[in-house]
């Protein structure tokens, strides 16, 4: 567990054991790190001179052998810190960029999991209502990111982003409790029993996105998402939306 934390905040595969091995054992020689880490002696100097660079750890100068010790560990979260604050440098410049790069019109696909967290992340840089037609609430899935989700809604909220969805028929017979899954601002419908399907469409600013591969509450790695571009088509999907809206069935009081 610790080395792959270790290992996502920046550090190599060697310079993670030997800071775990120095965080657990104290003051310890580059022999006794070899032995504890499992590193070749060899190995360890260069590692320990990136873990001192990196204010990980410091030697202890002595007339015999010299050691080392670990520094206190909230110094990782000092490293995040760092690196947040060189990401938002650039991170203005970068959507700048984005921005203009991006074309009028276009067409891409997602897929999976990682496919939907892009959605969730596009639907917050748009900053527009969200609506759906044939939503199953398979954002709800057990598999997806539960804490992706969550920010993903926290933001939304602050942004005041309206949810306009139009259910299943089963999805309220199916998940009895859905609208709590649903922080903020909400409003639903459900389509005619008859036309529920497999496959799912979202619009928000600009972009549509359609859904193939799912079911009620259930995505998976094989759902793929089609998206398009297009300020005339996202307005023309709107329009039949509202049509839509207007032939099915309100929500229960």
């Amino acid at each position: 567990m610790y080395q792959e934390t270790f290992q996502l905040l920046g550090l190599s595969p060697n310079e993670a054991k030997i800071y775990e091995t120095l965080v657990s054992s104290g003051e310890s020689s580059v022999g006794d790190i070899a032995i504890n880490a499992k590193i070749h002696r060899r190995n360890v100097y260069d590692s320990i001179q990136r873990l001192i660079e990196k204010g990980l750890c410091f030697e202890i100068l002595s007339s015999s052998e010299n050691k080392y010790s670990a520094v206190d560990p909230g110094k990782l979260s000092e490293l995040i810190a760092e690196k947040q604050q060189k990401l938002n440098l650039i991170l203005p410049e970068l959507q700048k960029k984005f921005r203009q790069g991006t074309s009028k019109e276009e067409a891409y696909i997602y897929r999976g999991f990682e496919g939907q967290k892009n959605i969730w992340r596009d639907i917050l840089r748009v900053g527009k209502d969200s609506f759906y037609i044939g939503a199953k609430g398979a954002w709800f899935d057990p598999k997806l990111d539960k804490i992706a989700r969550d920010a993903f809604f926290k933001e939304a909220n602050r942004k005041k982003i309206k949810f306009i969805q139009l259910f299943d028929y089963e999805v309220q017979y199916e998940i009895p409790d859905f609208p709590h899954h649903f922080p903020g601002n909400l409003k639903y419908r459900f389509l005619p029993k008859e036309y529920s399907t497999s496959s799912g469409l979202g619009i928000y600013g600009d972009y549509i996105v359609t859904y193939t591969g799912m079911s009620i509450k259930h995505i998976n790695e094989d759902t793929v998402f089609f998206i398009m571009k297009s300020k005339d088509l996202a307005e023309s999907y709107r329009t039949w939306f509202w049509y839509m809206w207007e032939q099915s069935t309100p929500a229960k009081k």
